[in-house]
């Protein structure tokens, strides 16, 4: 179903409302700003919504790494993804963090740019059943979805108020999946925390286990796994962290108790307590984001060790 001109403009008038609102709040609360912004990733535009913390920079960063996307029933039911920026982005910037929530293509502020990945893997596993859709799955994650990220992650070491040396990622369910491979690739990324990690799909998927096992071997990232107990699994927390602690590299679990009445509730723990987690993440990031930046390493050595873990 296509929106008529009369709906395009009422969701543009609303969006600009919800960012002037994001300004207002975010001014009065310690917090710089808001700023909307424009990432290109290859031959696509993509927006994002970016938060700075008050006084001189620069400033360590945090890029976000949202889910799938959402339905148009979950759109009617939940409301826009900006919303969840509106969550986050002052809490970080109140941190001291620099704070990028990109939208990747079909999501939120770039639904224009495409396809949402949840849109692509539901019409898959309709027409072709679940291990289509795991496969699918794999694809969006290790190709357009990593580049949409990347171009985030390289705008952001291009701005002035950043320091280039300490950004970390923090990404939430699908985006949690996305942000271990981006650790994977890019070892200069100073942290990773990951809430409810491909809850929905872990156990639906033999070859994202797999893959996201494979990538904790290579990475060198510090990590911290976030779940409420009432997740859809906590199959990803606990295995990621076992692997971790058998290579004995620096990682961190934590399973909160459970929030609200339902499975998908406990899956958007991130968003609805906000308050419970902040003391913890904010300690395990200004652990790893305040010390003196590391240089980066010459090589990738496999089984290389950390210390820190626990």
């Amino acid at each position: 179903m296509k929106y008529s001109m009369t709906q395009h403009t009422t969701r543009v008038f609303l969006l600009a409302v919800l960012i002037q609102t994001v300004v207002i709040r975010a001014e009065s609360g310690g917090v710089a700003g808001q700023r909307a912004v424009v990432i290109r990733s290859g031959d696509v535009q993509l927006r994002g919504l970016f938060w700075r913390p008050r006084g001189r920079g620069p400033f360590p960063a945090i890029l976000f790494n949202h889910g799938s996307g959402r339905t148009r029933e979950e759109l009617e039911r939940l409301g826009p993804y900006e919303r969840q920026a509106e969550t986050l982005g002052p809490v970080f910037a109140r941190h001291g963090y620099a704070f990028l929530y990109l939208f990747r293509r079909g999501v939120g502020l770039s639904a224009d740019q495409g396809e949402s990945s949840v849109d692509i893997m539901n019409a898959e596993l309709a027409a072709h059943g679940q291990d289509a859709r795991n496969a699918i799955q794999l694809q969006l994650l290790e190709n357009r979805e990593i580049s949409d990220s990347l171009a985030g992650l390289a705008f952001l070491r291009g701005l002035p108020e950043v320091d280039s040396r300490r950004i970390a990622v923090v990404g939430d369910s699908f985006g949690g999946s996305l942000t271990v491979l981006e650790a994977e690739r890019e070892s200069a990324v100073r942290a990773a925390v990951i809430f409810s990690c491909a809850g929905y799909s872990w156990d639906k998927s033999p070859q994202l286990r797999a893959r996201l096992l494979a990538a904790v071997d290579r990475m060198e990232t510090p990590i911290f796994f976030v779940h409420a107990a009432n997740d859809y699994s906590l199959g990803p927390g606990k295995a990621l962290d076992a692997e971790l602690s058998r290579l004995r590299k620096s990682h961190r679990l934590k399973i909160y108790p459970p929030v609200g009445q339902s499975a998908e509730d406990g899956h958007a723990f991130l968003y609805l307590r906000v308050s419970t987690w902040e003391p913890d993440v904010f300690a395990f990031l200004d652990e790893h984001m305040r010390r003196r930046a590391r240089r980066p390493p010459a090589s990738r050595i496999a089984g290389h060790s950390t210390s820190g873990a626990e």
